[in-house]
C-alpha cells in the first residue's frame, strides 16, 4: 500500500528532515541522534498561554476604553497592555500553526483508497 501525505502525494518528511527550510545540514554537534523537538510540550503551553493573552488583551482594551481622564494608570498604559497581549497572542498563535504543520508533515494520515 502506498503511504501518501495530503502535501501533493509526497511520502511524508522524516524528523531529522523537518527544518523550516526543508534540507539540513550534515549534523556537526554532539547532540543525540534521535533529538526531537518537544511538540507535545509547545502545544501544551500554546493551549495555555495563547487564551491567556486573548483574554489580557481583551482586559486591557476594555480598561483603556473605560479610561477617564486623570485616572491612575491612564489610558495609554492599558492600550500598551493590550498591545502586548495582543503580539503575545499573535506569536502563541504562529507558534500553534508551526507545531500542527510539522505534526501533519511528520505524521501524516493514511488517505483512504479511492474508488
Amino acid at each position: 500500500m502506498k503511504h501518501t501525505s495530503s502535501s501533493g502525494g509526497r511520502p511524508p518528511v522524516p524528523r531529522s528532515r523537518s527544518g523550516f527550510v526543508g534540507r539540513r545540514y550534515e549534523r556537526t554537534g554532539t547532540e543525540p541522534v534521535t533529538a526531537r523537538s518537544a511538540l507535545c510540550l509547545r502545544l501544551a503551553l500554546v493551549g495555555l498561554f495563547a487564551p491567556l493573552f486573548v483574554l489580557g488583551t481583551v482586559l486591557f482594551a476594555a480598561l483603556a476604553a473605560g479610561a477617564a481622564p486623570g485616572d491612575s494608570p491612564d489610558q495609554a498604559a492599558f492600550v500598551w497592555l493590550a498591545v502586548l497581549c495582543a503580539g503575545l497572542a499573535l506569536i502563541a498563535l504562529l507558534d500553534l500553526w508551526v507545531i500542527m504543520r510539522r505534526r501533519r508533515r511528520e505524521n501524516p494520515r493514511p488517505q483512504p483508497p479511492r474508488p
